[in-house]
């Protein structure tokens, strides 16, 4: 297993630091958020041609890991090229000034792959198995997935197509998906996690793989998902009645006023 994780750390150092050099050249390091799903697609390749035991369980997990991360690669890139660089970047490179450079490549680049391989470790853990046959659990995970992949792909849809709308400028997206939760994507993305470790507890060591599912639903809900994006709204009224009738994270009715 250690092996897997060392080749992967290798994998991802330099893949980060070339994602790092083209963001310094096109002066936009949204680059990054592009390359967090191709990340999880290249460790989910390396582990499973280390292996080359073609498992069912792998072929599972490694197909599951090339959807998701193809699906929101895209879905960023469309994004990117409509809104430029993202307003936390954007604000960080007037903080950081003279020292944006260093600080970009360790805060950013090295800090995301160093997260990236944690999450990515139940992926590790799956390919380096040898267990074979499909239980309970695969099925289960298999669920959960899907069901995280529904919301995290609709939530991103019905938003960019809200969002194109030249009415629908400063205002707050509350239908579909959202209706239910502000913030469909982020539960949908910790869904699938929790999903791919549910998978994981099928093979020998799978518990240890808990720490993937747990720093995603952290990082989303008090770091840079949730907590962030909505520091943005501060003192915006239709935001704050919005937040008033709706779930913050998990889907649910929408309270009446």
């Amino acid at each position: 297993m250690l092996n897997f994780i060392i080749y992967s750390a290798i994998c991802v150092f330099l893949y980060m630091s070339l994602i790092f050099l083209l963001a310094w050249i096109k002066k936009d390091n949204s680059i990054v958020d592009i390359a967090w799903g191709i990340g999880f697609i290249l460790v989910a390749i390396l582990t499973f041609f280390l292996e080359i035991a073609f498992v069912t369980r792998h072929v599972l997990v490694t197909a599951l890991i090339f959807i998701w991360g193809t699906r929101l690669a895209t879905h960023i890139a469309l994004r990117n090229k409509e809104r430029g660089e993202d307003f936390r970047y954007a604000q960080w490179r007037k903080d950081w000034g003279k020292w944006f450079f260093i600080r970009s490549f360790f805060q950013i680049y090295m800090l995301q792959g160093f997260v990236l391989l944690i999450i990515a470790y139940p992926v590790m853990l799956i390919n380096h198995s040898q267990e074979t046959g499909i239980v309970f659990l695969d099925i289960l995970g298999l669920i959960i997935w899907l069901i995280g992949f529904v919301f995290e792909a609709v939530g991103d849809y019905q938003l960019a197509k809200f969002k194109r709308r030249a009415e629908n400028k400063e205002k707050i997206m509350t239908q579909g998906l959202w209706r239910y939760t502000r913030h469909p994507n982020y539960f949908g993305e910790t869904a699938m996690w929790w999903g791919i470790f549910l998978i994981a507890l099928s093979v020998k060591g799978g518990w240890t793989a808990i720490v993937s599912p747990l720093l995603i639903t952290f990082l989303l809900l008090r770091v840079s998902g949730i907590t962030m994006l909505e520091k943005k709204y501060v003192g915006n009224k239709e935001f704050e009645e919005y937040t008033k009738r709706t779930s913050a994270f998990f889907p649910w009715f929408t309270k009446k006023q």
